[in-house]
This record gives structure tokens, C-alpha cells and sequence, in this order.
């Protein structure tokens, strides 16, 4: 006879929004059932955030290390070691994998193995290395998302990779064509160029990083044409073939192209395959996405869904967010979703953070007093002391109320460094607000300041705009 259990909550996904939905149920007192078929952590931990963070963090190092004569600091020959870096990588994930399960377990949590079926609105059917029914008053789905395969050209995980299958990888392939130059495509073309990787990108769209806005994406384009990547816009792959040596790809334009590796980073689909969601009497909207509210509650009464499923931002640091949200609603202490500004970030080299409007975006919606000031790392002293001076730091503001409106930085640190601009942002802070405040000397920070200072007219480290006559 198959075992029954009864908890307050149930969560379905152990990602970053998953395991903190959990974990703040219980600790607003609830007893809570988190559920997972794979690795607790989800995407973000196992085969996204940091095993790509880790690898790239491998290359910063050896970009340091190519850099060190300008330090006066001379190294011998430099060998790289992929199995290594690969090795390393694995490391960090076991490690924060182990201490993620601790800390679940200890608020109390308990962890289901298994893949999870809506049988009702309120029990779930678990299978796999547990198997049981649970009954829960509360339900949480929190299951995520997965590469998007290409019909045409789907992945065989051997030389036609997706951003998982190429985390596998123990040595260097020679060449490797990315199709798809959004924000993942990006992240993988800066890794491996600097591990020596020839690296070509494919993008269909007129640009790379369109989402991120024009000049983002001229920016990057020309950084990375530098570094000798090789970037084919407006083109659509027409097939991919695996001759067993490489793989030969043919585009839309007629033109071909061979590469030892191909990996597919078009995007990723919303994953709610075995849920068995009309059980629920759940159903999916625009993209398989499933249709929340401010509570992030569903339109069926006691479900909930957070994270990448909802279709609203596939950032797990939102994720994490819409989590507390919805598990404090379950609980019974509602509190609104503080989305106004969220920051997003490309961990190519140089860095891209973005929070808020871009100035164009500002125009579309009818603010024509909006403007920008923008200023550059070569003027600050601190990214001249490290060798940083690649990339600048921008604000949009409103010329009428001097709210801060949106913020971009390109360069070192830019990861770190967007979080001033996000709480600035999410208080309505002005201008003023950045020119009053003393920024440590000498920091990159310090470029919100200068930004902040040119966009008010008022420029410091800049040569004032001469007047018209």
C-alpha cells in the first residue's frame, strides 16, 4: 500500500525559488514538504549560475595571468588544463549542493525524492526514490526551465551541445560555433575565446544581446570582434550535421560552416512536462507559461507558482524573490512583490549590469524630459590603478524630478557594482540623492558618483560640455 503524507506546504522544484519558498514557510511555522526528481539546487546551481560562474572565474584568472607583465610580474609558459578547470567546477557544486541540504533540513524542511503529479488540486502523486501521495492545503510549483531544443538540429550531446551538455566537457575543442548570441550565447562565446577557443556566433536577430539594448550590444560587438570572436547577425541555421569529427552547419544565406563543436543557446522552455496540470485544473498560457497575480497565487485557489514557469522573468534572483512572496501568502502573511527594479547581468568580460529603464525605453513611455549621463572608466583612478578601463557607468534620470530612472554599467565589477543603482532605483531616489552621498576614493563605485555628477551638468573629472555660442 502506497504511504500517505500530509503537510501545510507543499513545493514543487528545489531551485533558487523553490528551496527559499520552503524554507520561509517554515519558518513562519509551517510544516513543509519540498520536492525534487533531481539535484536540490535546481538549474541554477547544478547546470546554470555556478558552474558557468565558476569556469568563467578560471578564465579571469588566466586573463590576470596573460596581463602580469603589465605589472611587472613575469610568469613562464602558460598551460591550461580544462580537465582541471572542469574538476574544480564539479567541486564548488558538491560543496554548495551539501550545504544547501543542510541548511534545508535545518529549518525543518522535509525533502521528497522524486518527480511530483498533481492527482487534485491538493495531493500530489510522488515517484521515483520516494513514493508516496502527499496531501497538501498549499501548493508551490516551482519546477523551472530547460534549454530550448531546435527541431531541425537537436542536441545529440556529443558534438550538438546545449548549455547543459557543454558543462561536461573535459578538454578544449579547437573551434566552437554558438548559435544564438542573447545573454547564455554571450557568457559561453567570452569563456571560451579567452581559453583560446575559436569561437563563432550565429544570431538570427540584426544584433547580439538585443534584449539588453542597442548600446549594449554595439558595445559588446566591438569588444568582441577584438578578442577575435566572429559574429554572423541576421542569419538563421538551416541544418547542423554530426560527421563525427565536427560538425558541418548550414545557414540560411547558402553559406557553410564546419566546426568541432556546435552548442544551441536559442533559449529556454518552460518545464511543466509530467505535473499533470489539468488534474489541477491548471492551464498554461503563452508559452507553456503558468499565470500568477501579484501574490503569485494561480487561478486555481490554494496553488501557487514562482520562478522561471510564470514566464515573467527567467533571473533566479527573482526566483528567489517570488518565492518569499508566495510562501508568505501561503502562510498567511501577505506581502507585495517588489519588482520595480530588477537588475540583470551578462558575465561576459567585460561585465554587463542593467536595472531599470534604458533612456529608450524611458522615451516609449512618454517621458520626454528623460536623459542619461554617462561616464567612462578611463577617467576613474581606481580602474586605472587595477588596468579596468574598459566600459563606463550610465544613469537615466528625469530631467523634471530628478528621479533615477534606470542604470547600465559595462566593465569590471559591473555585478557588484549595479546593486547601488537597484536601491536607488527601488526607493525613487534622485540625482541629488547620489551626489549627496560620499563614495569611498579610490573604488569603482565611485563611477555612479561622476555619472551621476555629468548627467546633472555639474561634471568633476570631466571637461565641462562647451556652450553654444
Amino acid at each position: 500500500m502506497t504511504e500517505r503524507k500530509t503537510h501545510d506546504i507543499a513545493v514543487i522544484g528545489s531551485g533558487p525559488g523553490g528551496y527559499i519558498a520552503a524554507i520561509k514557510a517554515a519558518q513562519l511555522g509551517k510544516s513543509v514538504a519540498l520536492i525534487d526528481k533531481g539535484f536540490l539546487g535546481g538549474t541554477c546551481l547544478n547546470v546554470g549560475c555556478i558552474p558557468t560562474k565558476t569556469l568563467l572565474s578560471n578564465a579571469a584568472v588566466l586573463r590576470e595571468v596573460r596581463h602580469a607583465a603589465a605589472f611587472g610580474i613575469e610568469t613562464g609558459p602558460i598551460t591550461i588544463h580544462y580537465q582541471k578547470m572542469k574538476e574544480r567546477k564539479d567541486a564548488v557544486i558538491s560543496k554548495i549542493r551539501s550545504g544547501l541540504e543542510g541548511l534545508i533540513k535545518s529549518n525543518k524542511v522535509t525533502i521528497y525524492r522524486g518527480s511530483a503529479q498533481f492527482e487534485s488540486p491538493k495531493e500530489l502523486k510522488i515517484v521515483g526514490a520516494d513514493n508516496l501521495y502527499l496531501h497538501a492545503e498549499q501548493i508551490i510549483i516551482a519546477t523551472g526551465s530547460i534549454p530550448l531544443d531546435i527541431k531541425a538540429f537537436p542536441c545529440d550531446h556529443e558534438r550538438i551541445l546545449n548549455s547543459t551538455s557543454i558543462l561536461d566537457m573535459t578538454s578544449l575543442p579547437k573551434s566552437l560555433a554558438i548559435v544564438g548570441g542573447g545573454y547564455i550565447g554571450c557568457e559561453f562565446a567570452s569563456l571560451f575565446a579567452e581559453l583560446g577557443v575559436k569561437v563563432t556566433i550565429l544570431e538570427a536577430l540584426p544584433s547580439i544581446l538585443t534584449a539588453q539594448g542597442a548600446t549594449v550590444s554595439t558595445f559588446m560587438t566591438k569588444v568582441f570582434t577584438g578578442k577575435g570572436i566572429e559574429i554572423h547577425t541576421n542569419v538563421s541555421v538551416q541544418t547542423i550535421e554530426n560527421r563525427q569529427s565536427h560538425v558541418h552547419i548550414t545557414l540560411s544565406n547558402g553559406h557553410t560552416l564546419d566546426a568541432d563543436l556546435a552548442l544551441i543557446a536559442v533559449g529556454r522552455s518552460i518545464y511543466t512536462e509530467g505535473l499533470k496540470l489539468e488534474k489541477a485544473g491548471l492551464s498554461t498560457g503563452a508559452r507553456g507559461a503558468i499565470e500568477v497575480n501579484e501574490q503569485m497565487q494561480t487561478a486555481v485557489p490554494g496553488i501557487y507558482a514562482i520562478g522561471d514557469v510564470t514566464g515573467q522573468w527567467m533571473l533566479a534572483h527573482v526566483a528567489s524573490h517570488q518565492g518569499i512572496i508566495a510562501a508568505s501568502h501561503a502562510a498567511g502573511h501577505p506581502i507585495h512583490a517588489h519588482e520595480a527594479a530588477v537588475p540583470a547581468v551578462v558575465f561576459t568580460s567585460p561585465e554587463i549590469a542593467t536595472v531599470g529603464l534604458t533612456l529608450e525605453q524611458a522615451q516609449q513611455k512618454g517621458l520626454a524630459s528623460a536623459s542619461q549621463g554617462t561616464f567612462p572608466f578611463q577617467a576613474l583612478g581606481k580602474a586605472q590603478a587595477n588596468g579596468d578601463t574598459e566600459g563606463f557607468a550610465q544613469i537615466v534620470f528625469d530631467k523634471k524630478t530628478g528621479q533615477i530612472l534606470g542604470a547600465l554599467l559595462i566593465g569590471h565589477e559591473a555585478s557588484n557594482l549595479i546593486a547601488e543603482m537597484t536601491l536607488a532605483i527601488q526607493h525613487e531616489l534622485t540625482l541629488e540623492s547620489v551626489l549627496e552621498t560620499i563614495h569611498a576614493h579610490p573604488t569603482m563605485a565611485e563611477a555612479w558618483h561622476e555619472a551621476a555628477a555629468i548627467a546633472n551638468e555639474t561634471p568633476i573629472h570631466l571637461p565641462p560640455k562647451a556652450k553654444r555660442p
